[in-house]
This record gives structure tokens, sequence and C-alpha cells, in this order.
């Protein structure tokens, strides 16, 4: 049976994210993995499973404490139970072999004086030091222009990240000899000690200082890494960045982050998008907003206009009368819908430039103008009036 995956690094978050950070990173992952995007791909069917079933876990309160607690045993009672328990007894109860996860519970409860002794499953247990464990992932920004994040841009990330030792492929060892299994621990990185208390023997498992729990011992270390089996380089990568990310959306370079230990998996690279603010356009969702100024007499006979987009410019035709701030949109004139064909719209809105620093002879022209204006050029300050003196008299 595979080795499960915690449950925190399948989703790619760490044991502090919030629920919407977790609800993000699943949404992400069924991106990813979901079946009908992978038809027949048994691999992707696998782990979509694995998300599904972390997801179920970590968006439960109740389930995420438990598993907080205990781990897997905490939201599964039948893992790592043992194959003794029976209808007539439990399993066991001399050597208490079908409590196999509680040992852990109670390892850290008399952590000063181990386990049981003769009730050999409550000892603590420990992970096989040798087995595959997959690299730690390793989290970038990057910045891009907001015209960038509307159209899509390539980037390059720059990131350094553990990579195996390429003179001693990974083992620690000096090229031309082997780790050996460790005497003491036989390869487990533990060893256990017994001390007798009264007519009780207590017994307690520790990391074996031979080999300092990692199961193994190396005679002549590689000269490469030390003795650790990886070296820190540096990575270069360039990544296309999809057309519609906003600020704080993040993408995922798979298997390029550090080295998995002993076999396992490479770790990601997760990239957080930083976009720039725009001097013209603001950017809600899909949708894009803007202002556009123009004159006295544009508003008041109207005009054909030319609307700066994302596009370039935009032809179109305001009516007249038309009033400071007022709203028009442009329709399918916004940002593309992640992953989608779909866009979103333009909103702009128009600002009538009112002139300045006019001499006396266009202060003149402007006043007579307004003279000949009549009651129904001024509808809306007569209404605007209308509605004062009713409310406050005259």
């Amino acid at each position: 049976m595979a080795e499960k995956r915690d449950y925190y690094e399948v989703l790619g978050v760490s044991k502090s994210a919030t629920d919407a950070e977790i609800k993000k990173a699943y949404h992400a992952m069924v991106k990813k993995y979901h079946p009908d995007l992978h038809p027949d791909d048994k691999e992707a069917e696998e782990k979509m499973k694995e998300v599904n079933e972390a997801y179920d876990v970590l968006s439960d309160k109740d389930k995420r404490a438990k598993y907080d607690r205990a781990g897997f045993a905490g939201v599964d009672p039948s893992y790592g139970a043992g194959s003794g328990a029976g209808a007539g007894g439990f399993g066991g109860f001399g050597g208490m072999g079908g409590f196999g996860d509680i040992g852990d519970i109670f390892g850290d409860i008399f952590s000063g004086f181990g386990g049981f002794g003769g009730m050999g499953g409550f000892g603590q247990s420990r992970q096989n030091p040798n087995a595959p464990r997959r690299g730690q992932d390793i989290r970038t920004d990057v910045q891009i222009s907001f015209m960038d994040a509307c159209k899509g841009v390539d980037v390059t990330v720059r990131v350094n990240r553990n990579e195996k030792c390429p003179q001693c492929h990974g083992s620690g060892a000096r090229p031309g000899t082997s780790p050996e299994t460790c005497p003491d621990c036989r390869g487990t990185g533990s060893v256990r000690t017994a001390q007798r208390f009264g007519g009780a023997v207590i017994q307690s498992t520790s990391v074996c200082p031979r080999c300092r729990g990692t199961g193994r011992i190396i005679r002549e270390v590689c000269p490469g890494c030390s003795g650790q089996g990886v070296v820190r380089r540096p990575f270069t990568k360039t990544v296309s960045i999809p057309r519609g990310v906003d600020n704080g959306n993040t993408d995922r370079i798979t298997g390029e982050g550090d080295c998995g230990i002993n076999g396992g998996e490479n770790g990601d690279i997760i990239i957080r998008i930083n976009v720039k603010p725009d001097e013209m356009f603001e950017r809600e969702g899909s949708d894009i907003y803007s202002e556009v100024p123009i004159s006295y007499l544009q508003a008041a006979l109207g005009d054909e206009i030319t609307v700066p987009t994302i596009d370039g410019g935009e032809k179109f035709r305001i009516p007249p009368g038309t009033q400071n701030g007022t709203v028009f949109v442009l329709r399918n004139k916004g940002v593309y819908k992640l992953y989608r064909p779909t866009r979103g719209d333009h909103h702009f809105a128009v600002r009538v430039d009112v002139p300045k620093n006019l001499n006396r002879r266009q202060a003149e022209l402007l006043k007579a103008f307004d003279d000949s204006l009549e009651e129904r050029n001024k509808s809306d300050r007569k209404n605007i009036f209308d509605r004062m003196t009713g409310k406050f008299g005259k």
C-alpha cells in the first residue's frame, strides 16, 4: 500500500493556512487534475482522489483539529491498525500490538520515560528515515505590468534550489563508496532501551546516536556536498503567465522545486503574481474602469470620441446633453477571464473639462450664452431648486 502524504502537502499549503487559502488551493488542484481534463489518465485520477480526501479533512474544522492532533489516525480509525484485532479479544493485548498509532500519542505524554516496555505496541514509532520524501516547494514573487496581466506575458523566474549532488548522485558518500546500514539501529534510525521500575520494564525509543536518525553510516563523505547529498544552486526558467491573471494570483511550476530525498519526487515552484497599478485604468475582476475627458461643447452637442481601452482606441458616440460623470459601457472590452474565452466590460465615465483662464472676451461670450438659455435648457437646475424650495421654503 502506498504511503499516504500529509494533507497539507497534498494541497500545497502550510499548517497555518486559512480556510480561504485551503479552498483556493483545492480549486487550483481541481483544475490541474480533474478527470475531465485528463481522460484515461490513471495518475491524474489518483491525484484527484488524494486531493479530495485532503480537502474533505482540512475543510472541516473538527476533522482538521483531529488530524492536527493525531495525524491520519485522528480521522481514520482503521489507519495503521494491526491485524490482531478480532471479535474475541483486543488484538494481542499482551504486546498491545493493535494500538500502533496510539504509541505516538503516549510517546509524547510519557516522553520522559518512553513507552510501556512489555507493552511493545505503545512504544513511540518513527517514520522510516530511508523512505522517499518529497522535496520542499519554493515560493517566489514576480512583478508584471497591468497590461501584461491583461494580455499574458513570458517571465523569467530565478530561484535557488536544492539539487541532487552531481558527484555522489545524492548518496552523500565519496564517489566509489556507498553508505552502510547503521549496525546499532539496523537502518531504522532509532534505538530502544529498557529500564526496570519495580516489577515493570519500561522501554523507550530514541534517535540512534550513531547515525543521528538517518539509519546509515557514511565512512567517507562526498567532498562536493559534505555528505548532505544535495547542493544549493541557482535555477532559471521562463514561464508563460496566462492572460487574465490578477494581483495575488499564483502559478505553479510542477517538479522544479527542491529535489526529493531517497528517490522522492521534487517539490514545485509556486509563483505569486504582483501586478503594478495603471495610471489610466482600474480593474475589478474582469471589468475595466476609466475616465475620459470631453469638452463643454462635446457634452452639450454630442460627438464621436475615442475611448482608450486595453485593446487601443475605441470609437464611441456620446449623445447631446451628456452630463458630467455619466458612465457608458463598452461590452466585451474588458479583461479575458482566466482560462476562459469570455471577457468582461469596459466602463468609462465622462468628465466635462470646464474651461479655465478665460480672457475678458471669452467670459463675455460665455455670459451672453448663459443669459440666452431658456428654462427648458435648465431642466436639471430648475428641478433641484424646486425640490429645495419644497424642503426649506423661499
